[in-house]
C-alpha cells in the first residue's frame, strides 16, 4: 500500500468508528438500541473484578452496596434503576426518599482507569429525570443535563449512557433535576488509577453527606425547605452510622463527598491526615498540607489520608454544632413558661407534642415553643421521666440560670448495636448523634474478632433482589 492510500484507508477508518462511538454514545430514549444492550448475551466479570481484588484496593461504603457489572465485548456494562426508597435513618425513623436499585445513596460504580463503562438508566420515578456524571471529562452529550444534552428520562423510560474513562479519582454520579438531588439522588463513582496511588493504604473508605428538611409527623422530605434537621451520613445518622474499623498501624483513606445544601468542616478527633484528593483527582505530594478538620464544600470531593498511631474510637463528624443533632426544629421564643398552656424548654420528643397519655394539647402534653430563658419550678416534674444521665438526679431542683435547659444527654445502645459496635463504651451512643461516625482505631485481636463478626453477620443477611418494574 502506497502512503497516499494509506493514510485515506487511515482516514476512512477513523471516521466509522467515530460514527459507531456516535451511535453508540448518543443513544435517545426509547431507542431500538435500548433493548439490543439488555438483550444481547454477556459474559460475567470475572470475580477478581466483581469483588475489587485485583490490582486494586476495594473501597469500603459503609450501609451501602456495589452496583454489579457485567463484561460484555469488552466493555462494562451497569443496570442502574432511579426509583422511590424507603431508608431508615435511625431506628424508628423511617422516610421516604428517593435513590437507585432500593438504596439511598445509590449503590457505588467502582472501575478502573481506562476503562470503557455502558450505564443504563432507567426510569421508576412518577416523573422525568436525568443523570449526571459529576466531574467527568466525558463527550458533551453523555453529560446529561436534561434539555442541554439529551432529553430527560421519562417515567417508565431507559437511557443508554457509554463513556471511557480516563480520570482517577473520587467521584460521583447524581440526577440533575434540583429537586430530586434534595430527595436523595446521589451514589460514589470510584475510578481507580491504572499504577496503585503511593504510599498504598490498607483501609480504604467512601462517605456521602447529605441533608434533608423532614417535619414532624411527615415521612417525605420537604425539598423546597433551606432548614434541614436530618443529616445522614452514607443515608444513616448518629449513633445509627456504622464506624469505620481498622487496626493500629494501619495507612487510611477515607473519600467524604457532600451533597446538600450547606458546606460542612469535617473534622477527626486524635489525628493528624492530608487531604490527598479533591473531586478533580488525585492532589500532588507536595501539595499535600496536615489538617485534622477539613471543609467540604457543596459539591465537593475530599480524599483524606492518615496513619493510625493512637488507639481509640475517634469521632469523625461535621463541626457546625446543629448539624450534631437529630430531628430540630425551629424555636419560637425564647419563652418562659407561665405554667398554664403552651409549654417552652422542653426536650426535642417531647416539644414535638408526641401525647404518650391525655391528648397532645393537656398541660402534661402541650407542644413546647422553643427554649426557656432559666430553670422553672415545673421541670423537674416535666422531665422526671427521662433517664438519670439525661437530667438532674431525682429529687434535685434544676438551678435557674439563663439558657438552662440546651442539651439533654441521650443515650441508646442497644438499639444501634450492631458488630461494629463491639467494644464501645457503654453510653457511647448518647455522644454519636446527627453527621457523626467513628473512626476506631483497634489493637489487632479487637480487630480480628469484630471482622469475624462482620462476616458472620454478612452470611447472616438476605440478599435483596431487584425491585419488579412498576406496572409488573
Amino acid at each position: 500500500m502506497i502512503r497516499r492510500d494509506f493514510f485515506r484507508w487511515l482516514m476512512a477508518s477513523s471516521t466509522l468508528l467515530g460514527i459507531r462511538s456516535l451511535r453508540a454514545q448518543d443513544t435517545p430514549t426509547g431507542h431500538p438500541d435500548h433493548e439490543t444492550v439488555e438483550a444481547k448475551p454477556a459474559a460475567a466479570a470475572p470475580p477478581s473484578e466483581q469483588a475489587g481484588t485485583g490490582d486494586f484496593l476495594p473501597v469500603e461504603t459503609p450501609d451501602i452496596p456495589k452496583l454489579p457489572w457485567r463484561l460484555e465485548n469488552g466493555v462494562k456494562v451497569f443496570h442502574l434503576i432511579a426509583e422511590v426508597v424507603k431508608r431508615e435513618f435511625k431506628p424508628g425513623w423511617s422516610f421516604d426518599v428517593w435513590g437507585f436499585n432500593g438504596h439511598m445513596p445509590g449503590p457505588t460504580i467502582e472501575v478502573r482507569q481506562g476503562d470503557r463503562v455502558r450505564i443504563v438508566v432507567e426510569n421508576r420515578l412518577p416523573e422525568p429525570t436525568s443523570m449526571h456524571w459529576h466531574g467527568f471529562e466525558i463527550p458533551f452529550a453523555m453529560d446529561g443535563v436534561p434539555g442541554v444534552h439529551q432529553d430527560a428520562i421519562p417515567p417508565g423510560g431507559k437511557y443508554v449512557y457509554e463513556f471511557t474513562l480516563h480520570q482517577h479519582g473520587t467521584f460521583f454520579y447524581h440526577s440533575h433535576m434540583a429537586m430530586q438531588e434534595m430527595m436523595g439522588m446521589i451514589g460514589l463513582f470510584i475510578m481507580h488509577p491504572k499504577e496503585p496511588y503511593q504510599p498504598r493504604v490498607d483501609k480504604d473508605f467512601g462517605l456521602i453527606f447529605q441533608e434533608f428538611a423532614i417535619l414532624p409527623n411527615n415521612s417525605v422530605p420537604n425539598s423546597l425547605s433551606m432548614e434541614f434537621n436530618w443529616l445522614p451520613i452514607n443515608g444513616k445518622v448518629g449513633p445509627a452510622t456504622t464506624p469505620l474499623i481498622v487496626r493500629r498501624g494501619d495507612r487510611v483513606r477515607i473519600r467524604m463527598v457532600n451533597l446538600g445544601m450547606d458546606h460542612h468542616p469535617i473534622h477527626l478527633h486524635g489525628n493528624t491526615f492530608y487531604v490527598t484528593g479533591t473531586e478533580a483527582g488525585r492532589v500532588p505530594e507536595a501539595a499535600w498540607t496536615p489538617a485534622n478538620t477539613v471543609l467540604l464544600g457543596v459539591a465537593q470531593a475530599r480524599d483524606i489520608e492518615f496513619e493510625t498511631k493512637y488507639p481509640g474510637d475517634w469521632p469523625l463528624h461535621c463541626h457546625l454544632p446543629h448539624h450534631m443533632m437529630n430531628h430540630m426544629a425551629s424555636m419560637v421564643g425564647p419563652l418562659a413558661h407561665a405554667g398554664q398552656g403552651l409549654h417552652a424548654g422542653m426536650g426535642m420528643t417531647e416539644g414535638m407534642g408526641m401525647p404518650r397519655q391525655g391528648h397532645a394539647l393537656s398541660e402534661e402534653q402541650g407542644p413546647s415553643l422553643g427554649r426557656t430563658m432559666g430553670g422553672g419550678s415545673d421541670l423537674e416534674k416535666r422531665t422526671a421521666h427521662l433517664p438519670p444521665h439525661g437530667r438532674h438526679g431525682a429529687g434535685v431542683q434544676p438551678p435557674r440560670v439563663p439558657g438552662y435547659p440546651q442539651d439533654m444527654f441521650m443515650a441508646d445502645d442497644e438499639a444501634v448495636a450492631k458488630p461494629e459496635t463491639q467494644g464501645l463504651r457503654t453510653g457511647w451512643s448518647g455522644g454519636i448523634q446527627g453527621m457523626m461516625t467513628l473512626v476506631r482505631v483497634l489493637e489487632p485481636d479487637q480487630y480480628e474478632k469484630i471482622k469475624a463478626l462482620q462476616a458472620q453477620a454478612a452470611k447472616g443477611k438476605p440478599k435483596r433482589r431487584t425491585p419488579p418494574h412498576h406496572h409488573e
